[in-house]
C-alpha cells in the first residue's frame, strides 16, 4: 500500500514537471520583439510577437488585440524592378544676331516640346551688345530632340550635359516613407483605445511628429519626381563682336581715359611719398644732427707767418 502511494506521488510529479516543459517550450516559441516607435512604452501590456504582426494592449485587466500590418521598411521596392531615376541638364552656349528673337524662339520650341520656361533674362553689355539666358524645363524623354533644337538656333560656342543618377537616394525615400506610413497606422490603432487624457496627449504628440517627418520626406520625393520628370536646359545667348573687333576710339572716350590715366599718376605718387616718408624724415634728422654738431665745434684761427731775421 505504502508503494502504491509512493508510486502515486512521483507520477504526479512528474505530471507537473513534464506540463511545466511545455509551458516554457510554448513560451519560448512565442518571440518576443522589440516594440515598433509606434507602440508607446506607456501602455501597460503594450507588445508586438514575431509572427502575429498585432498589437497586444492590455487596458483595466482586459487583454485586446488588434492586428496591425507591419510591412517591411523596403517592401513594395524589393518585391519589383527598380526604375533608374536620372535628373538630365544641359548647359549651352550659342551665338546669334538678334538675341531678342533668339528668346522668342527658344520660347516657342520648349512648348512645342510640352515644356516650359522658367526664367528669361535679356541684358545690354559694353557697346551696347545684348545677351540673354533662358531656363527650359523639358520632359526627360524630349530633352535630346530640345537640345539639337537649340543647337540650330545660332553658332555653338560650348555644350555640356550631365545625369546625375538619385536611384539610390528615391529608393531610400520610398522605404522611410512606407515605414513613417505604418508607424502612423500603429498609433492611430492605439490612439482609438486610449483612455487617459494624457495618454492621447502623449500619443498625438508622437503622431504629430510622425507626420512631419513624412511631410518633409514627401516633398523631397516630389521634388525629385519634378526633377526627373522635366529635364533642365540653360541656354546663354550672346551677340557677336563688330567686324573689325571693338569700335574705334572716340574724343569721349580718349577724355575719359586721359583722366583716368591723370588721376593713376598722382594717386601713384602719393602712394610713393608715402612709401618714402619715413627715410626722408630719417635723413632730415640725421642732417639737422650733423649741422648742430659742426656747429659747436671752436673755429681755429689760421696761424701768423712768422717774420723772417
Amino acid at each position: 500500500m505504502n508503494y502504491k502511494v509512493i508510486a502515486l506521488v512521483v507520477m504526479c510529479i512528474a505530471v507537473v514537471l513534464a506540463a511545466g516543459c511545455t509551458s516554457t517550450s510554448s513560451n519560448g516559441a512565442m518571440k518576443s520583439v522589440p516594440v515598433p516607435q509606434a507602440a508607446p512604452d506607456y501602455y501597460k501590456g503594450v507588445d508586438a510577437r514575431a509572427g502575429g504582426n498585432s498589437i497586444f494592449v492590455s487596458e483595466e485587466g482586459r487583454s485586446v488585440t488588434d492586428s496591425v500590418k507591419v510591412e517591411s521598411a523596403g517592401s513594395g521596392v524589393a518585391g519589383g524592378a527598380i526604375d533608374t531615376k536620372i535628373i538630365k541638364t544641359g548647359y549651352v552656349t550659342i551665338e546669334v544676331k538678334d538675341v531678342t528673337g533668339s528668346v522668342e524662339a527658344l520660347k516657342s520650341l520648349v512648348v512645342s516640346k510640352n515644356g516650359y520656361v522658367s526664367s528669361s533674362s535679356i541684358s545690354e553689355g559694353y557697346n551696347k551688345r545684348l545677351s540673354g539666358s533662358v531656363v527650359l524645363r523639358v520632359p526627360a524623354a524630349e530633352f535630346d530632340a530640345t537640345l539639337a533644337g537649340v543647337k540650330a538656333i545660332g553658332t555653338v560656342k560650348s555644350v555640356s550635359t550631365q545625369g546625375q543618377d538619385v536611384t539610390e537616394e528615391y529608393v531610400d525615400l520610398q522605404a522611410q516613407k512606407t515605414s513613417y506610413e505604418n508607424q502612423l497606422a500603429q498609433y492611430n490603432q492605439i490612439m482609438k483605445r486610449a483612455t487617459n487624457v494624457s495618454d492621447v496627449i502623449e500619443i498625438q504628440q508622437q503622431i504629430d511628429r510622425v507626420q512631419t517627418q513624412l511631410n518633409q520626406l514627401e516633398g523631397r520625393l516630389r521634388y525629385l519626381n519634378s526633377r526627373i520628370d522635366l529635364s533642365t536646359i540653360t541656354v546663354s545667348l550672346q551677340e557677336p563682336e563688330p567686324l573689325g573687333g571693338e569700335s574705334g576710339p572716340s574724343f569721349i572716350s580718349a577724355l575719359n581715359e586721359g583722366i583716368s590715366g591723370f588721376f593713376g599718376m598722382i594717386y601713384g605718387m602719393i602712394v610713393i611719398a608715402l612709401t618714402l616718408l619715413p627715410l626722408i624724415i630719417f635723413g632730415a634728422v640725421v642732417y639737422g644732427i650733423y649741422r648742430w654738431r659742426k656747429g659747436r665745434q671752436p673755429v681755429t684761427a689760421p696761424a701768423e707767418p712768422s717774420e723772417k731775421k
